[in-house]
């Protein structure tokens, strides 16, 4: 009875931004690409599937290297680059790609090559140093709070995911907070300790009752100490119909699992 093709697929070697780990990554078959649209079916699931995805992609992985410390040692930013690697060595393409003019609204579909549009930053520290990295900066309303902010993994977000999975909060919300590593709130008495708030759940309903204007210092910190380490996928699109010319960013995540269905 036939079981499978005795073949070497394809591969590619990813560096990640943050981490600078090297990865070598195999092309998804037709049964990997079953398996994830089978996670299409619930949205909270859709980032563990694509997690376990990419770590059954890697060709190089010894025994050692298990799904958890996989999780563990990889952030947020360095899962677009493998999720790139992945998608460059599997599709090759990024096809159909619905562009809206920025000028005029019309829509025009493109195909592009993934490796056109790829542009990388790699963190200038040590590998896996950003993992342990925290900076903290005081808040521009509530200037008796501190905010520590850091890097977060992809175990981070799978805790945050499966704790928060009967709440309320949204999936944004719940990825928009990832990357506060606690709260300290220094009280006007000084005689009092200062209040650590680094409870996953008291973290949210602590950002939630920030003035507004305080988002945005978090945010910039982030930004400037962590957020700028990552890879880009732009390409430069004329519109066919006004001349326009714009740079775009391409949705990758998005366009994977488009690329599944075509």
């Amino acid at each position: 009875m036939f079981t499978s093709f005795d073949i070497a697929l394809p591969t590619y070697e990813v560096i990640t931004p943050q981490t600078k780990q090297s990865f070598l990554l195999k092309s998804l078959t037709i049964a990997d690409e079953e398996k994830m649209k089978a996670s299409l079916m619930n949205e909270r699931k859709i980032l563990n599937h694509l997690n376990k995805c990419i770590y059954d992609s890697i060709a190089d992985k010894d025994s050692k290297f298990t799904l958890e410390k996989f999780l563990s040692s990889v952030t947020l930013k360095d899962r677009e680059a493998l999720l790139y690697g992945l998608y460059h060595i599997t599709y090759e393409e990024i096809r159909n790609y619905t562009i809206a003019c920025g000028k005029c609204g019309t829509n025009q579909d493109v195909t592009v090559k993934a490796s056109d549009t790829f542009n990388i930053n790699l963190y200038d520290g040590k590998p896996n140093e950003i993992l342990k990295k925290r900076e903290i900066k005081q808040l521009s309303i509530l200037k008796d709070v501190t905010v520590s902010v850091k890097q977060p993994t992809l175990a981070d977000e799978n805790e945050a995911m499966n704790r928060f999975q009967f709440n309320t909060y949204s999936n944004e919300l719940i990825a928009e907070t990832l990357i506060i590593d606690k709260f300290i709130w220094n009280y006007a008495d000084e005689a009092k300790e200062p209040m650590i708030i680094d409870d996953r759940s008291d973290i949210v309903r602590a950002y939630l009752s920030l003035p507004a204007r305080d988002k945005k210092v978090i945010n910039d910190l982030y930004i400037e100490q962590f957020g700028n380490y990552q890879i880009e996928l732009k390409m430069q699109n004329t519109c066919t119909k006004c001349g326009n010319t714009e740079v775009i960013d391409i949705d990758l995540v998005d366009n994977f699992f488009r690329a599944m269905y075509q």
